[in-house]
């Protein structure tokens, strides 16, 4: 019975040992981890074309406008009853995270430009408490957005026929992404902002932030 008492412990301590070995271990995996992910570059998916719209203060913009800064990028309409508000308010929580004076630009498009005006846009951001010093809220033809919105930025929106309609607001289908630029016009990041699985406030947006904070240390 002695030696079974003098052993217990010994083993009891060798297993402690062990989890914490294997406890440090995962630490060690998981810091080499974040250190490479932070190191790799991030991937080129495309390049942002020219265009030409107009921006909620009626004034006409350009790619031109936002050369030299990073940009996050979306596209909703006014009248949407279903995953706008969420998406604009999310797009308003990175307003609020980013630094004011850090350069990095938001720019919402609108899928239904004959109803989405510059005067019609300018209410709704000032509704969402946009600061349009940095947030742009764009429209203009509809060959225009499709040119941004879906050729270069990914953001594809799709009437929804009348007789399929469930709601008078119910008028597009479209993508719930925000996409990220960088200084040189080159598509570097999309993230999605709902659905199954989706953690906007402890996942997509930290790792939103982090992606744009390392496209604005880029030369």
């Amino acid at each position: 019975m002695a030696e079974t008492s003098n052993t217990l412990p010994r083993t009891v301590w060798l297993g402690f040992c062990v989890a914490f070995a294997l406890l440090g271990l995962a630490i060690v995996l998981a810091l080499s981890q974040n250190i490479w992910q932070q190191k790799s570059p991030l991937p080129v998916i495309g390049q942002v074309a020219d265009f030409t719209l107009t921006n909620q203060d009626g004034k006409i913009t350009t790619l031109a406008d936002l050369t030299n800064h990073v940009w996050v990028a979306d596209i909703i309409f006014t009248r949407c009853a279903g995953p706008c508000p969420r998406m604009t308010m999310q797009m308003k929580s990175l307003q609020d995270a980013l630094p004011s004076t850090g350069g990095v630009k938001l720019v919402t498009l609108t899928t239904d430009p004959d109803n989405d005006s510059p005067d019609v846009l300018k209410r709704y951001g000032e509704h969402y408490g946009a600061d349009f010093a940095r947030w742009n809220f764009l429209t203009g033809t509809k060959a225009g957005i499709a040119g941004l919105a879906a050729d270069s930025l990914k953001l594809s929106a799709t009437p929804v026929k009348p007789e399929d309609r469930t709601d008078s607001a119910d008028l597009f289908i479209h993508t719930t992404i925000f996409v990220a630029v960088d200084k040189h016009a080159q598509l570097r990041g999309v993230f999605e902002t709902g659905g199954d699985g989706v953690d906007w406030t402890n996942a997509v947006q930290p790792q939103l932030l982090r992606t744009l904070r390392r496209l604005n240390s880029e030369p």
